[in-house]
C-alpha cells in the first residue's frame, strides 16, 4: 500500500500518473507547499486524479508554513508555469479535499496498514516531519518511506548545494531523515540522469488523451530544461522516486550513509551532508544507517514512464 506526499508541480503530476498506471494500491495522496503554495498543490492534484478518473483516491492538504512556523514564499513558475501544471488547465474535479489534515492522514494510515504502507514523498518534508511530531511510533511502522531530494556529490538546484525539496523546510527535513525509519533517498544525484526526451514527449502528445495531457503539462518543463542540457528533455525527479519505490527501477549504486541537513542561515543551507567517505573501499563495510542514498540507477525510466502514462 502506498502514500504519495507531494507539492503537485509538473514532475509531481507526472509521477501521479506513473503511479495510477502502474495500477500499484494508492491510500491517499497527501499535499505540501513547494513547488507552488499547498491550496493550489491540492487543487492541481485533485485535477490530475480526476484526469486520470481516478477522483476516489483521498486528497489531504497539510499547513502553508514550515516547520518553525516560518510563512512559505514560491518562485517555481519559471519552471512549473503560473499554475505549477506548466499552464496546462486540466478540467476540474467533482471530489473535495478530506476534511483530515495531512499530517493526521499519514498517522492515521501508517496505522491502519501497519508494516505495510510505503510512502513516497516528492515535495518538502514538512507533512512527514509533523506526523512525526504527532505521532512518533509511526516510524516503527512505516514499511519504508522514499524521498526524492538532496543531492549527495551533485551540485543542488537552488543553490550550488541545496536541492529544492530539502530547501523548501530543511528542519523538516532533517527531522524526517534522522526519525530512524527505512528511507530510500532519490537525490539529484540519479534525477539528473533519468531524463524524458523529444522522443518520449512526442509519444505522449501524439496519443492524445490522459498522455497528450501530459504532454501539455510537460511542454513547457521541458523548454526550461533546454538551457540545462542544451536540448529539449526534463529530468524526471520525482517520477524516478515512484518507479524506485515501486522496483520498476532498481538502483545501480545505493550505498547506506550517514546523512544530515544543514539548517543553518549561511550559504550551505538545506545542503544534504551524505558520509560517504567508504566509497574508496568500494562501499563494502556495513554502514549503520536506515538510509540508503542512490546515486546511480540502472534501467532508463522515460520508456516505462511512457508505458504507464499510455496505460491511463
Amino acid at each position: 500500500m502506498h502514500l504519495l506526499d507531494c507539492d503537485t508541480g509538473v514532475d509531481d503530476a507526472v509521477a501521479i500518473l506513473h503511479l495510477l498506471g502502474s495500477g500499484a494500491p494508492l491510500a491517499a495522496v497527501t499535499v505540501t507547499f513547494g513547488n507552488v503554495g499547498a491550496a493550489q498543490a491540492a487543487e492541481n492534484t485533485l485535477r490530475v486524479l480526476h484526469l486520470a478518473g481516478r477522483s476516489d483516491v483521498p486528497v489531504a492538504v497539510g499547513g502553508e508554513s514550515t516547520l518553525d512556523g516560518t510563512p512559505t514564499r514560491h518562485s517555481a513558475t519559471l519552471v512549473h508555469g503560473a499554475n505549477g501544471l506548466g499552464g496546462a488547465e486540466l478540467a476540474p474535479s467533482p471530489a473535495a479535499l478530506l476534511d483530515e489534515p495531512a499530517p493526521e492522514l499519514i498517522v492515521r494510515l501508517a496505522h491502519e496498514h501497519a508494516g505495510e504502507l510505503r510512502i513516497v514523498a516528492t515535495g518538502g518534508f514538512t507533512n512527514l516531519a509533523r506526523a512525526l511530531q504527532l505521532d512518533p511510533s509511526i516510524a516503527g511502522l512505516v514499511r519504508e518511506v522514499t524521498l526524492m531530494g538532496g543531492a549527495a556529490l551533485a551540485p543542488g538546484n537552488v543553490t550550488p548545494s541545496a536541492e529544492a525539496n530539502i530547501m523548501a523546510d530543511p528542519l523538516a527535513a532533517a527531522a524526517v531523515l534522522g526519525a530512524g525509519w527505512p528511507v530510500v533517498l532519490v537525490p539529484l544525484d540519479a534525477t539528473m540522469t533519468q531524463l524524458l526526451e523529444e522522443d518520449d514527449w512526442q509519444r505522449l502528445a501524439d496519443a492524445g488523451g490522459v498522455a497528450g495531457a501530459a504532454a501539455e503539462i510537460l511542454d513547457g518543463y521541458l523548454d526550461f530544461y533546454h538551457g540545462v542540457f542544451g536540448r529539449r528533455c526534463a529530468a524526471m525527479h520525482d517520477a524516478l522516486a515512484v518507479a524506485i519505490a515501486l522496483g520498476e527501477v532498481e538502483p545501480e549504486l545505493a550505498p547506506r550513509a550517514h546523512v544530515e541537513v544543514d539548517v543553518s542561515d549561511g550559504p550551505s543551507r538545506a545542503r544534504t551532508i551524505v558520509d560517504l567517505r567508504h566509497r574508496y573501499r568500494g562501499y563494502a563495510p556495513a554502514v549503520d544507517s536506515p538510509v540508503r542514498v542512490v546515486l546511480e540507477a540502472q534501467q532508463p525510466l522515460a520508456p516505462r514512464l511512457v508505458e504507464r502514462i499510455l496505460a491511463l
